[in-house]
């Protein structure tokens, strides 16, 4: 987690419904019983205290190193780095802290999924995505999935996917092996586009919107 963002000021750390931005995921994640430890690469001395103080000796902090610091750097670098450090005869899961609404029933289906399948070795890695049924453009604004001369219901276009970014599942050595998080041989999870769990926290209407979402939630409960 870095120490700084662009679009939302220091919203790694940034209260919302209550508590900072990272407690959100962390705490779902230490819910599943299935996550052996907590590992936060950061440059952030803030975020390192309030990881420890509220999970004790379940995180594990990286502290980043100068090299890996900045917008620029590739996240593969950082994965690299952390994979060498905890051992690349592990299995990894991330998520970002800006997955606010990621539920914990995901978590542990996307786990038990890659570790069932982990075994027979029928797939070497797992990522989310979020089908789409909407009429796409290029950058040359040339249609990508339909003929605008053929208009059609959308429900019958062509299903197009959407990597969302909230659960990535390798292991280290594969890892290592193709210097990505996506394998040779992924399993693509399917997660639901009508509903707001794949919220992605980029821009400040998007928090905006989790904030809402989020405390909805809490008073239903």
């Amino acid at each position: 987690m870095k120490r700084d963002s662009e679009r939302v000021p220091k919203k790694n750390k940034r209260l919302i419904a209550g508590k900072p931005l990272f407690f959100h995921i962390a705490d779902k994640l230490k819910k599943t019983n299935l996550i052996t430890n907590l590992v936060i690469n950061t440059d952030c001395p803030d975020i390192e205290k309030l990881a420890k103080e509220r999970y004790g000796q379940w995180v594990i902090i990286i502290k980043r190193p100068k090299n890996l610091c900045g917008h620029e750097v590739s996240m593969n670098s950082i994965i690299k780095h952390d994979v060498n450090h905890i051992g690349a005869d592990n299995s990894f899961l991330q998520t970002h802290s800006t997955n606010p609404l990621l539920s914990i029933f995901t978590i542990k289906n996307a786990i038990e999924i890659f570790l069932s399948n982990q075994k027979n070795k029928k797939y070497d890695s797992l990522f989310t995505v979020t089908p789409m049924k909407k009429r796409l453009y290029d950058e040359y604004l040339k249609p990508l999935n339909h003929n605008p001369k053929k208009l059609v219901q959308t429900q019958n276009l062509p299903t197009v996917f959407e990597e969302n970014s909230n659960i990535y599942i390798f292991s280290g050595d594969a890892f290592l092996k193709n210097n990505h998080r996506i394998g040779d041989n992924p399993y693509v999870y399917e997660m639901e586009s009508n509903n707001f769990e794949s919220l992605d926290i980029d821009e400040s209407n998007e928090w905006l919107l989790a904030e809402i979402l989020i405390s909805g939630k809490k008073n239903i409960k």
